[in-house]
């Protein structure tokens, strides 16, 4: 290994290391880390710039931007009241319903969006029902990661398979789809196990929820209607940008700026509701796996791993799904799945069938993202909200739950696999 290359490995460690123990800012940690990097010289500003993903950061900020200013139409209090009514107020099947949700959601669009969208909701919602709201946050986070796996556009990493391998939207639903729906079948048997028990409502606070009015939780009739009507736009645009030819940072972004313009909302307060903590996170984390990726870093991992099988194609579809999982868990799976969709290229020139690494590599890269609190933007934006909103999901307290669950379900997806390839 060259000097660099252990300096950017030494960086990544520290900066992990800084937020597991949360003793300073997720977001200072990142940010010192890059500045470091560039001052040793081990990759230079143009370089570093170049390996931040201004697509994410656009759908991060366009979507926050977004849900602030729907969040004055009293919409989310409107869901959330109404979701309580339809469960008879009983947590239990008020957590099944936003678990399928988030899954159905994030399958549709992108796992952020989801995020942005059904994380207010859900702290309305409890705190309408004076419960914690944190297991339901952890367990819409893993519902996001698992429900995006099963499409083309629920999650990146799908995104540029499909878009090399040639592989369709119905081939993900064919192929992805049946084993996230076994999946999310076992993890709502998980979650009654861990928190089941748990959920406790007083009958006080149930039949005050029971005799709510959800239409009197409406702050903005005008702004309601124009929200929900954005809303179905933003998703049939999310779903669409493929044709469409925009990226979902473009959607995001020009949905914010519509929904200023109609809603005639003070652009002060859309911004008030950007998690500016989770921006800088991102900066700061895409440079750093950046300087791994610029020093070959990643390239010789993914190297390790067709040598460790031999070229045997099952024991590299195995190697490729557990390694994608562990990485993606501790790494952005993006920079990992990039890194070896050349290496399987090459592979399917020399005659070797690849078909089944492709999507040991959408299941290992997608499900990994599980395995801790940073595997996903998904799971640090709504960290950030809830942290914001007074019920914190610390990175240990998510990952104890997050990479058992991460680790049981890259074993269910083994089996399927081996099954079906």
């Amino acid at each position: 290994m060259t000097t660099f290359q252990i300096i950017s490995i030494v960086v990544f460690a520290i900066v992990m290391a800084l937020v597991v123990s949360e003793k300073i800012h997720r977001a200072l940690a990142a940010l010192l880390g890059a500045v470091a990097l560039f001052c040793i010289g081990v990759i230079d500003f143009d370089t570093g710039m170049e390996s931040i993903d201004f697509n994410t950061l656009g759908v991060l900020c366009g979507m926050m931007m977004f849900v602030a200013v729907v969040k004055q139409s009293g919409l989310f209090e409107f869901v959330a009241i109404w979701s309580a009514k339809v469960c008879k107020g009983q947590p239990w099947r008020i957590m099944v319903a936003f678990v399928l949700i988030t899954a159905l959601f994030s399958a549709l669009l992108d796992n952020v969006t989801t995020i942005l969208l059904i994380g207010p909701m859900t702290i309305m919602l409890c705190r309408t029902l004076k419960i914690d709201a944190t297991p339901f946050l952890i367990a819409e986070i893993i519902a996001s990661n698992v429900g995006g796996t099963a499409t083309l556009i629920g999650d990146p990493p799908n995104i540029m398979i499909g878009s090399t391998a040639g592989l369709t939207f119905f081939d993900f639903i064919r192929y992805d789809a049946p084993i996230v729906v076994v999946i999310l079948a076992v993890l709502l048997i998980v979650f009654k196990i861990l928190y089941g028990r748990k959920l406790f409502v007083d009958e006080v606070a149930m039949r005050e929820v029971m005799a709510l009015s959800e239409q009197d939780a409406i702050k903005d009739r005008g702004l309601f209607a124009k929200s929900i009507a954005m809303i179905a736009a933003v998703t049939a645009a999310f779903m669409l940008h493929g044709a469409l030819h925009l990226e979902s940072g473009v959607i995001a972004l020009g949905a914010a700026g519509i929904m200023l313009l109609v809603s005639k909302s003070d652009l002060e307060v859309a911004l008030e509701g950007v998690e500016w903590g989770t921006i800088g996170f991102f900066l700061g984390l895409f440079v750093v796996v950046g300087a791994m990726e610029h020093t070959g870093v990643i390239a010789l991992v993914g190297e390790w791993l067709v040598a460790l099988t031999g070229g045997d194609v099952v024991l590299l579809m195995l190697a490729l799904l557990w390694g994608s999982a562990v990485l993606s868990a501790v790494l952005d799976n993006i920079p990992f799945v990039a890194t070896m969709i050349p290496i399987i290229t090459v592979m399917a020139s020399a005659g070797v069938d690849v078909f089944p690494l492709w999507w040991a590599i959408s299941l290992g890269a997608c499900l990994g993202g599980n395995g801790s609190l940073v595997g996903v933007s998904a799971n640090v934006v709504l960290s950030g909200i809830a942290n914001k909103e007074g019920y914190p999901v610390s990175f240990m307290g998510f990952t104890k739950v997050g990479f058992p669950i991460m680790v049981l379900t890259v074993a269910i997806a083994t089996g399927y696999l081996l099954v079906v390839f």
